[in-house]
């Protein structure tokens, strides 16, 4: 009965969001309470949740300060030579700004947190694909399924979870899977060029010059070549469209078709922020101070990754030097503070609300016969093909539960079970990597509501653009590894 309840109760959530039946944070809190009685254990919802909520607490913290220390950084321009970069190098061509957005968060990636990762090109870019009328969905959905393939990474926490719970090195997990992992960031930006013609079919190349200036709401845009000097109209670049176009994209002879369920126009957005995290002139800049906040940023990444402090604390210290340094008077930390206020409620609140989720399950049980009731319905036949079942396993196990729950509640068993077939422990801990893809967009990630709250798109929107590309990478990288002989 645990078994069925656990995965009507992850089924139910996701169909309420897709749907946008419910908030986020309403269905994390609602529906777990909900099941939990269903099960009979109301009276123990008090502490499944406040086991949840301790246990995600510090994960809360380093989101609240590491959103007020990049917030901050994006305020006095640390952020604006990085961007402006990437407009030259992609010319505004939407194709290459995806392709662009890739190869940032594979890049930023290499630090091992997801949330610094998606904060860092979230900043980057959110403004471009804004003032070129992108689809943010394609940013969000891009930068986390990158994410995913590195997270693989043996400091980024799935692979040193599965060695741990095998009792293996976590080097002698990784260093084989490398040549997988790379056909999977293949994959990535493959989909990425995909995703950016499908773009740039949809809205033309626009020049430079053209995204830095402010047009006005009659003005008509004009876009050259690949940015070159030679300029035409973006109706003759646009496949098939006609007309004049308005500022800041399509106009309104212009065709503009896309599928509506997987790229929401971010044209439609009435939060456009007028591609203001550029404007020159903003009064946060603090130009003297560059490379003193570049080189402050550059020793905490450093700090995360040697592991000097917890990561909780180094974002706390790294704000609160921030906002002392940059804005030494108090009205004005208070309000860069109260600017990013927001965001930090947002995704702060999602992460509790997810302690909800997390605690129930847990608690009441459900992961733990979920996890049973999968392992025993593996037919016996397959037991010498352990190794790909562990891989297709862990695309929809890790989704739908922590790495935690999956590394150290599941993996064991699966892993017991290949050795009775002769299936080495090695080769169960590389397939179970396999699918990171799609785990970086799950629900239970806190990092992911940090991708979509800065981004300013629904999860549920999030979720059904990015799920199919997710898959498919994973199994890239299971077939991948199964065809080099890995797994």
């Amino acid at each position: 009965m645990l078994t069925i309840l656990g995965f009507v109760m992850i089924a139910t959530f996701l169909v309420l969001i897709m749907m946008k039946k419910m908030s986020p944070i309403a269905a994390l809190v609602l529906i777990p309470a909900l099941f939990c009685v269903f099960v009979g254990k109301g009276a123990h919802l008090g502490e499944y949740v406040l086991e949840g909520v301790g246990n995600l607490a510090p994960t809360a913290a380093m989101l609240m300060f590491a959103i007020v220390y990049f917030g901050v950084m994006i305020d006095v321009g640390l952020f604006d030579p990085i961007v402006r970069g990437i407009l030259r190098f992609c010319k505004a061509d939407p194709m290459r700004v995806v392709v662009g957005t890739a190869v940032l968060a594979a890049i930023v990636s290499l630090d091992g947190d997801g949330s610094t990762t998606f904060m860092i090109t979230v900043s980057a870019m959110y403004p471009l694909y804004k003032r070129l009328k992108m689809s943010l969905v394609v940013m969000t959905g891009v930068a986390a399924t990158a994410n995913g393939v590195m997270n693989t990474l043996p400091w980024g926490g799935p692979t040193a979870r599965a060695a741990t719970a095998l009792k293996v090195d976590a080097a002698d997990i990784f260093v084989p899977m490398i040549p997988a992992l790379a056909m999977g960031l293949v994959a990535v930006f493959l989909l990425s060029y995909a995703l950016g013609l499908r773009e740039r079919k949809r809205l033309g190349v626009l020049s430079l010059d053209e995204v830095l200036e402010k047009e006005t709401a009659d003005e008509t845009v004009l876009v050259g070549a690949g940015g070159g000097e030679e300029r035409t109209s973006l109706a003759k670049k646009t496949a098939g469209g006609s007309g004049a176009v308005g500022a800041g994209g399509v106009g309104a002879d212009a065709p503009a078709t896309r599928d509506a369920a997987d790229a929401p126009d971010a044209s439609d957005d009435p939060d456009d922020d007028g591609f203001q995290a550029l404007d020159p002139h903003r009064a946060t800049l603090r130009p003297k101070l560059y490379w003193f906040n570049a080189g402050l940023t550059v020793l905490l990444l450093t700090a995360m990754i040697m592991e000097w402090l917890p990561i909780p604390v180094l974002f706390l210290l790294g704000a609160a030097l921030a906002l002392t340094v940059n804005f030494p008077h108090m009205p004005d930390q208070k309000a860069r503070i109260a600017a990013h206020a927001e965001n930090v409620l947002n995704v702060t609140g999602m992460v509790f609300a997810a302690a909800v989720f997390t605690g129930v399950l847990t608690g009441t049980g459900m992961v733990e016969h979920m996890a049973d009731w999968l392992v025993g319905a593996i037919p016996e036949g397959m037991g010498p093909h352990m190794g790909l079942v562990t891989g297709l396993l862990s695309i929809p196990l890790t989704y739908f539960m922590s790495n935690d729950g999956f590394y150290f509640g599941v993996l064991p068993v699966l892993a017991e079970a290949g050795q009775a077939h002769g299936v080495s422990t090695l080769e169960i801990a590389r397939a179970s990597i396999a699918g990171q893809a799609l785990h970086m967009s799950s629900p239970l990630v806190p990092a992911v509501y940090v991708l979509v709250g800065m981004a300013k798109v629904e999860f549920g929107d999030h979720t059904r653009f990015t799920v199919k590309w997710a898959v498919l990478t994973s199994l890239v990288v299971l077939g991948a590894g199964i065809l080099f002989g890995i797994i």
